[in-house]
């Protein structure tokens, strides 16, 4: 199949550079522009912390810094990390920079493993994180007068209002369809012929299955973009979609302490990984073990600090999420972060050795007869931890086709992890769906 060449522009081919007039003033800066930009924002933004968040205060003053020692952008490593457990042992609004009062508005996450982490934002925050969504959705190669269907949730999660207002600033209509009632959302692309879609990747299957389901080959609707986040997904899931779509899927990041999405942005011209919109957010990768910045190129734990932000700026905040900081590429100005496939509280570790549910992924999407929809389920038996593979069959698979799948997924574990696992192929549509985030481990032990 031949990707259209149309989603990144009339007459362009995939792989050229953008043309000038699709950058801002920020996209177009020189290195030490950049740089002057970053330092100036970054003591700001540390003499804002420190002034109004006691909870900044207390641990500069344990580490021994002031905003002050901050004089170029390599002393930021002497400055402490900043974890969602602060944010939850300062619940609810205990790190806000600003008076409730000039507060505009409030997210959370959801809570589920404890207390929510809690955001807030001025009129300025939403403003810039606007900017910062318009620019993505630009650079996935969405322009102004074209419709966006998002299919994040709407709520206190950020994904669903932080796309829609993005796209509104880029000069887009939004289709604000949230999540759930995946029939009518298919019915809706088809009458309303959106250009551009935002939703998890996972829902993005979901919404694929049933236009199959209804008849439809997706390949022949509208659109064109689909901007994908919320979840880490492989290259062999942006091929299943790629290919079942006929779209550009391009990937997009972000998280709700730091910001929402829209922090970094994948471009369509390249597909290379996300270029981090450093004027506004600054990268460090460091060691999660020793804590300690690694050599540049090297993988490690992505460390994100706000430069702009004024109702909850965050300093090093430790994302937990692996990946490696490189050179820009379409946007020069900014690097980029590889494509992220885990997170450090992703790993399972099973009989000593380290696994994560991406490595699992990769097999299920490139094994024949089997549907991109899986399980790990994680039990005990006597004193050994046990996992069973689970994966959905495609429709029309038989059962000799269903076996042969079990035995190349667990061959194909056994083979690059070392692991002997249960493979069971079930069902077709199964597995229960997700409509936001798709829950992959199920840990019984």
């Amino acid at each position: 199949m031949t990707i259209p060449t149309h989603a990144a522009g009339p007459g362009r081919r995939l792989g050229s550079p953008p043309p000038p007039e699709l950058l801002d003033a920020a996209e177009r800066m020189g290195p030490e522009e950049l740089r002057e930009t970053q330092l100036a924002r970054l003591r700001t933004t540390l003499r804002h912390a420190y002034d109004h968040v006691e909870a900044y205060r207390t641990k500069f003053r344990a580490a021994g810094v002031e905003p002050e020692d901050c004089r170029t952008l390599e002393d930021l490593a002497r400055f402490p990390f900043t974890t969602k457990a602060d944010l939850r042992d300062t619940y609810p609004f205990g790190m806000l920079a600003v008076p409730r009062s000039e507060l505009r508005r409030v997210h959370a996450s959801s809570g589920t493993t404890g207390r929510p982490t809690v955001v807030g934002y001025t009129a300025n925050d939403l403003s810039v994180w606007a900017e910062v969504v318009a620019r993505s959705l630009r650079a996935a190669g969405g322009r102004p007068g074209q419709m966006v269907h998002i299919s994040y949730g709407y709520g206190l999660f950020t994904g669903g209002l932080g796309a829609h207002y993005g796209a509104e600033r880029l000069g887009c209509a939004v289709v604000p369809a949230s999540g759930g009632m995946t029939a009518r959302q298919v019915r809706v692309i088809e009458d309303f012929r959106p250009e551009v879609i935002m939703v998890t990747p996972s829902y993005m299957l979901t919404l694929l299955d049933e236009f199959e389901r209804q008849g439809i080959d997706p390949r022949t609707t509208s659109l064109k973009v689909g901007v994908f986040g919320a979840e880490p997904w492989t290259e062999e899931m942006r091929r299943e979609i790629e290919e079942r779509a006929g779209l550009h899927a391009v990937d997009i990041y972000g998280l709700s302490e730091v910001m929402g999405p829209g922090v970094a942005q994948e471009c369509v011209e390249t597909k290379d990984g996300l270029h981090v919109w450093e004027d506004h957010f600054f990268p460090e990768i460091v060691d999660p073990l020793t804590d300690e910045p690694v050599a540049e190129g090297e993988e490690g734990e992505l460390v994100l600090t706000s430069l702009t932000k004024e109702a909850l700026p965050v300093i090093r905040y430790r994302t937990r999420d692996l990946t490696r900081l490189l050179p820009g590429t379409a946007r020069p100005a900014f690097r980029r972060i590889q494509k992220i496939t885990g997170r450090c509280d992703d790993m399972i570790i099973l009989r000593g050795v380290n696994l994560f549910p991406s490595q699992i992924e990769e097999i299920v999407l490139r094994t024949p007869g089997v549907a991109p929809h899986f399980q790990l389920l994680l039990t005990r038996r006597g004193r050994m931890d046990h996992m069973t593979v689970r994966a959905e069959a495609r429709p029309g698979a038989t059962p000799e086709a269903r076996a042969a799948a079990e035995r190349t997924i667990a061959q194909a574990v056994k083979d690059g992890a070392g692991l002997t696992v249960e493979v069971s192929v079930v069902e077709p549509e199964s597995l229960e769906r997700s409509v936001g985030k798709l829950r992959r481990v199920k840990d019984l032990r």
